[in-house]
């Protein structure tokens, strides 16, 4: 898994970002997931409206899922965290950091969010099966 994220490091540019760190490549990985996931603009919406009460920012819409871009690239950053988490070689400044995301993001209105907007008319397919099966 190491030279995977290693080639992975490289590949993506990130190899010498910033000052010199004792961090590998899970926890400059991570550090891409942690840098989005609330953050909500720019963001591209791919939403079916049935009605004006249906517009809404992407934090409205999507009360866990709405950084990164787009709701499949925030599913995918929330499942590298949790990932890592299992797997990673990280510093223990690294998981704490994950770990206060996950709980910012994970919460019972948030989750409660998520499920209603999957519950409206209209939206049973919404980003199947692609984001779907990040979020499984």
């Amino acid at each position: 898994m190491k030279k995977f994220l290693a080639l992975l490091i490289v590949s993506l540019g990130l190899a010498n970002t910033g000052p010199a760190t004792a961090a590998g490549p899970e926890a400059r990985i991570a550090r891409l997931a942690l840098d989005c996931i609330h953050r909500e603009y720019p963001n591209k919406i791919a939403h079916v409206m049935n009605s004006a009460e249906d517009a809404g920012t992407p934090s409205t819409l999507h009360p866990v899922f709405y950084g990164c871009f787009d709701w499949h690239s925030s599913v995918h950053g929330h499942w590298l965290l949790v990932r890592l988490l299992r797997v990673g070689n990280l510093p223990d400044e690294t998981r704490q950091e994950i770990t206060a995301a996950l709980d910012r993001s994970f919460n019972e209105m948030g989750v409660s969010g998520e499920v209603a907007y999957f519950e409206a008319e209209g939206r049973k397919a919404y980003e199947r099966p692609y984001g779907s099966a990040w979020f499984l």
